[in-house]
């Protein structure tokens, strides 16, 4: 199984890391380790494929990006561990329905350490406690490779989802870790949910960067 490179990257700005992961999966080859990017972003909103005008009510000054994923909108902010999956699926010969539900399951298991039950919902991608969504899923997969991924709301201030209908539901309430245990730090929900991950996705080895790709020298 080839490595896995995991970058752990701090705060970015949303687009020009968006930007890096089109080009990444736009120039990977079969040899190309497969990645996971660990970031948190300042305020944004973001709008998938498909998404829908009128589950974005007065968000303000806040910035508003149209994004290549799947889902509706949702609202990704300091204090929310966001990760993005760059993941080979031909050559797992996984579809993305299997990948989503590993992300899902290690999810779960990492809020059950911290007596948080949680669960899935049919037809609902993501992971929720209570009917409250306090982790959102939006991936795309080009060439038989998946890029964006999860966002986990750890401690933030969660007023802005109060401006949409969260991933295009209407009235879905939000929660996040710190309203529900003691996990208030992304960079420890970040590690505890690594390790979930990585041991769901079966690599044999693991290396570690704190930068992007340096995709010039391809």
């Amino acid at each position: 199984m080839p490595t896995l490179t995991i970058r752990q990257l701090g705060h970015q700005e949303y687009e020009p890391c968006w930007y890096v992961m089109q080009t990444f999966t736009e120039q990977r080859n079969n040899t190309t380790n497969d990645e996971i990017w660990c970031v948190e972003h300042p305020p944004v909103f973001t709008l998938g494929r498909a998404g829908r005008r009128e589950h974005i009510h007065n968000i303000g000054d806040v910035p508003l990006v149209h994004v290549d994923r799947g889902g509706q909108i949702t609202y990704h902010g300091l204090g929310q561990l966001v990760l993005y999956l760059l993941i080979d699926l031909k050559r797992r010969n996984w579809g993305i329905r299997h990948l989503v539900s590993l992300i899902e399951t290690a999810i779960i298991e990492m809020l059950t350490a911290y007596q948080i039950n949680a669960t899935t919902k049919d037809g609902a991608p993501g992971v929720y406690v209570n009917d409250c969504k306090i982790a959102a899923l939006g991936m795309r997969v080009r060439k038989g490779c998946t890029f964006h991924g999860l966002s986990l709301n750890v401690a933030m201030d969660l007023t802005p989802f109060s401006l949409i209908d969260p991933c295009g539901y209407p009235g879905l309430v939000v929660t996040q870790t710190s309203e529900l245990s003691n996990l208030t730090d992304p960079i420890q929900a970040e590690r505890d949910l690594l390790a979930h991950l990585t041991r769901l996705l079966e690599y044999d080895t693991i290396e570690t960067f704190q930068t992007l790709p340096d995709l010039s020298l391809k």
